[in-house]
């Protein structure tokens, strides 16, 4: 989880996708280039209108136990695997000041930004944090914000991006653990059971910079895949699309509520749940004429945790078996590491008993 950690492949320096449009905004580099199977993806979606059917859940309600809430909780995750998030209780102006300041950082010199560069051998800081036979559209920020001793503040961003950021993740880690308390609730355990099970709740943050493409029907902001924590919480940009999840082999829209969070289920809750909440493929798609930032927040067990299917979800399973094996946290991450990045079959040849 720290500096210079094994968990993580080394990365070689890749182009800034940002400097590339500023350089010539009508280039796109083949490696950047999806081939012709993901083109004709890009055309498999749903109807827009299935969008406004991602469930959306108050966090208010949530959190004080409301019964109908927990429920709809328990729905979302296993009908969708995703939820948009109201009533949260993160003030606007934290919000706001997070994306005012991402936006300056943005704008900085390419050497100003390189003054926090990812390091070859670790994911905190500025750039791209593996790779990919074909390039997603877009640089990164990514940090690990809790628990403090894994902060690597060489590669922080300088103030005022720095202060907001605190500020955001401070109020994210109030919300991810009464998430994982609610999440706990709904899989038959006491409150705080499911908290515990992480022996420290492990806080990344990633801020994506997604550059407009002047052939976005020819790339992708990010490549189709399911993130290997617990949970997920998203902040859009309230007028500039781009997130599509997976539902019945289509990709669904989600379209921004202003003001609300996207919350997605990660494959170490699939594990735990014996496959009930399913972790969910999801990308970005870019666009012509407008940049697109996001802000990820992603909470994760401890490395040496052993994750596996929970006694009281196996016996919710058919024929009350476990269909995940034990495995430690930081083995899955060093394994999933090493292999193809997009979709989500890593979750199956890591974990699933049989595979």
């Amino acid at each position: 989880m720290g500096s210079n950690s094994a968990l993580y492949a080394p990365c070689p320096p890749l182009p800034n996708v940002q400097e590339l449009v500023r350089s010539d905004p009508f280039q796109v580099p083949e490696r950047y280039i999806r081939n012709e199977k993901d083109i004709s993806n890009y055309a498999d979606l749903c109807p827009p209108q299935l969008s406004s059917e991602v469930p959306t859940i108050n966090f208010s309600l949530l959190s004080k136990g409301n019964k109908e809430e927990l429920n709809k909780l328990d729905q979302a995750c296993k009908e969708w695997g995703f939820f948009q998030m109201v009533n949260h209780g993160v003030e606007i102006e934290i919000m706001k000041g997070l994306k005012d300041s991402a936006q300056k950082f943005f704008k900085l010199p390419l050497e100003e930004k390189n003054r926090i560069a990812m390091p070859p051998n670790d994911i905190q800081g500025y750039g791209h944090s593996h790779v990919d036979q074909i390039l997603d559209w877009s640089d990164k920020l990514v940090l690990v914000v809790y628990p403090q001793q894994y902060r690597k503040l060489e590669v922080w961003p300088p103030t005022p991006f720095k202060e907001a950021i605190e500020t955001y993740s401070t109020e994210l880690r109030r919300l991810g653990e009464d998430l994982v308390r609610s999440m706990s609730l709904v899989m038959g355990m006491e409150k705080d059971a499911l908290l515990r099970l992480h022996q420290e709740l492990v806080q990344p943050m990633s801020v994506a910079y997604y550059p407009p493409c002047f052939m976005p029907d020819k790339v992708l902001g990010l490549s189709p895949h399911s993130d290997k924590g617990t949970l997920g919480i998203l902040m859009q940009e309230d007028d500039v699309p781009g997130l599509q999840i997976k539902h019945e082999g289509k990709w669904v829209p989600i379209k921004p509520l202003p003001g609300a969070f996207v919350v997605n289920v990660g494959d170490i809750t699939e594990i735990w749940s014996n496959g009930k909440y399913k972790s969910i493929e999801h990308r970005v798609i870019t666009n012509e004429s407008k940049a697109r930032i996001s802000y990820s927040t992603f909470y994760l067990p401890h490395q040496n945790v052993e994750i596996e299917p929970l006694d009281q979800m196996v016996l919710q399973s058919p024929g009350s078996l476990p269909v995940y094996k034990k495995v430690k946290y930081g083995d899955y991450l060093k394994q999933t590491q090493k292999m193809k990045k997009e979709g989500k079959a890593h979750v199956t040849e890591v974990a699933k008993i049989g595979s």
